[in-house]
């Protein structure tokens, strides 16, 4: 057993700890967790989890698309500074300098904010065709004011996140004790008011075993980001789903390790990945109140086959070699078939100014 898990059994011999405070010190303590460590987990063989980026470029290619559309629609200022909190490997920023080009390119700039230290090290490789246009800042670094576009791809996915769920009678959450996870009647206002409030609205009434996820960094992450965006575009990418459906099938949290997935959110910590649906409903209700408009979300899949110009990539295509005109084509279908990564990830955008 590693120290963090010691650590965190001698707490649960205490007294339950909330899962949210669990996750919280397996992903980001500050020596023992899962996202401090010196070895990234992104990737294929040998690795926990892979993202949209390593399968290849056109992610980020159509985000290029989108913020170039913002950029036109600000009146093409002469600075664009787009911002990536969580930005991992920088490979999504990656994409997008190697996509841009002509005025945009010269207006761009990019920010990767990222605390990991092994992502800070790939980062600095990725981005080093780059001088000039790239900055590195640490989570804790106040943001300027600025003109552009706040980019996030799975985010929101990792902020510490509170299992609750309705037992038919009372709110209970999820708890860590001593001999493993409970669930334990609390009186914690705030998550109930949302989850009923999201019930109520629709109209239905709430039955046994539904349940959800409560972030409550949410506000506090969604208005220092938001909050330094004077004018642009908001874009997030992450796995999740409306307040009400997220309900409806009572989410969890979930562990990945080893590229499989289950919910023993407990077990291996600091040593898996853990996650949880992002709230779309909520996101966007936090973002129309620090002012952003326009807010909407939609699966991924729909809006690559909306932003891409699918056609001439497909054409284009044909003139590159087997190998790579295969990579691009898998890259596609992986972002627009029925059942496949592009089906699970939901795209919000929002826009001020």
């Amino acid at each position: 057993m590693n120290p963090l898990a010691i650590s965190i059994q001698t707490l649960a011999l205490q007294g339950p700890i909330p899962a949210s405070e669990v996750m919280a010190l397996a992903l980001y303590d500050p020596e023992h967790g899962y996202y401090r460590r010196a070895e990234g987990p992104w990737g294929f063989e040998g690795k926990d989890y892979y993202t949209a980026l390593d399968l290849g470029p056109l992610l980020g290619q159509t985000i290029a698309l989108r913020l170039e559309a913002a950029w036109k629609r600000l009146d093409r200022p002469s600075s664009f500074t787009v911002v990536e909190p969580g930005a991992g490997r920088g490979w999504l920023g990656r994409d997008l300098l190697a996509s841009a080009t002509g005025d945009f390119a010269e207006a761009l700039r990019y920010i990767h904010r990222d605390d990991n230290p092994a992502a800070r090290r790939h980062a600095e490789e990725a981005l080093a065709p780059w001088p000039g246009k790239v900055h590195f800042a640490s989570e804790s670094e106040s943001l300027r004011p600025f003109t552009g576009a706040v980019m996030s791809n799975e985010l929101f996915d990792a902020l510490p996140a509170q299992p609750w769920r309705f037992d038919g009678t009372r709110w209970t959450m999820e708890v860590l004790t001593a001999s493993g996870p409970e669930w334990h009647a609390s009186d914690e206002s705030e998550p109930q008011a949302w989850f009923e409030g999201v019930m109520a609205a629709k109209g239905e009434t709430l039955e046994a075993s539904d349940g959800s996820i409560w972030c409550a960094a949410l506000p506090r992450v969604v208005s220092t980001l938001a909050g330094a965006l004077t004018r642009g575009l908001f874009l997030a990418i992450d796995y999740g789903d409306t307040a009400e459906r997220l309900l409806a099938k009572g989410s969890d949290l979930r562990r990945f390790k080893g590229h499989t997935v289950d919910g023993k959110w407990w077990e291996d910590l600091g040593e898996s990945d853990l996650t949880a649906d992002v709230d779309f409903t909520r996101l966007a209700s936090l973002l129309e109140r620090e002012g952003l408009t326009e807010t909407g979300h939609q699966e991924l899949s729909k809006w690559i086959r909306t932003h891409a110009p699918l056609m001439a990539w497909e054409a284009d295509w044909q003139k590159l070699p087997a190998t790579d005109r295969m990579k691009r084509m898998e890259n596609l279908l992986q972002l627009t078939l029925p059942g496949l990564m592009g089906a699970r990830f939901r795209v919000l955008e929002a826009w001020r100014g």
